[in-house]
């Protein structure tokens, strides 16, 4: 098992260190190319909601992102200090009455791009999991 951890202040300007260790960890474990790009999208998207939505951009809180692996999966869990969330509350964003509006879109990439996703924590925390 391979276990990695970042820590970072709720800060959008942040979501650049994101992107570097999600590159480092794939190319370190020799992640499939067609799996890496969602991979990447649902970290990214899960740590602008969590610095964004969670944290409110408050740069006294954190966002934590652990990623470790098995053999056949790769574990990514991302946690904010926030408030909480119930995830389902966002709307569709994909339904008529919602094309428009901003919220959810996140949440429906994540879910679409991950093989399975967990809230836990009442909402602070999201587990994705991508089959290798």
């Amino acid at each position: 098992m391979h276990l990695t951890k970042l820590i970072l202040k709720s800060d959008p300007q942040k979501i650049d260190e994101v992107e570097f260790f999600v590159k480092n960890f794939a190319q370190d474990l020799h992640i499939n190319e067609d799996l890496y790009p969602n991979i990447l999208i649902s970290v990214t998207e899960a740590v602008n909601n969590a610095i964004i939505h969670g944290n409110q951009r408050n740069i006294d809180l954190d966002v934590n992102i652990e990623l470790h692996t098995t053999e056949k999966i790769l574990t990514i869990i991302v946690s904010d200090q926030g408030e909480g969330f119930n995830p389902s509350n966002v709307p569709d964003p994909t339904l008529d009455e919602n094309i428009d509006k901003l919220g959810g879109r996140g949440v429906f990439l994540i879910q679409q791009l991950s093989d399975k996703v967990f809230y836990k924590n009442e909402g602070r925390t999201i587990e994705m999991k991508f089959f290798l």
